[in-house]
């Protein structure tokens, strides 16, 4: 059995001249900082990921930053500046279209709650080009 400690809280990524509050969980095995956390994007039941470069399928965030993780050259504060960094280029989420965000539900089958995302001037969080699932 591995004990992990969980971060999760939300970064501020600023895209298109706005800035939005990303949710983002951060899992630290009793091996940090000789290995990476194990990172994932939590929306809010509004929000869709927008799998890509750097978020997989399942929400996980893939950076190179952890890929190349050193003991004594990484750590939390820097993951976060990377972050906030890339999210601002390729922001891993968006708004679901109405319709589908009024019948997503807010609660995750392990009874976690997901936490609003909305920008600065509450203006719903749309990406250029973005696709439906």
């Amino acid at each position: 059995i591995k004990n992990l400690m969980s971060l999760t809280g939300t970064i501020p990524v600023t895209f298109k001249d706005k800035t939005y509050n990303i949710p983002v969980c951060l899992w630290i095995e009793e091996s940090y900082p000789q290995t990476a956390p194990i990172c994932y994007v939590r929306p809010s039941c509004e929000m869709m990921v927008l799998r890509g470069k750097y978020t997989s399928s399942n929400y996980e965030v893939l950076l190179p930053y952890l890929e190349e993780w050193k003991n004594g050259e990484c750590d939390l504060v820097s993951l976060l500046q990377v972050m906030v960094v890339i999210f601002g280029d390729l922001p891993p989420v968006c708004m679901q279209p109405r319709s589908e965000s009024e019948q997503a539900p807010c609660k995750r089958a392990d009874g976690s709650l997901y936490l609003h995302l909305a920008s600065e001037d509450d203006q719903p969080f749309q990406q250029e080009n973005e696709t439906s699932c």
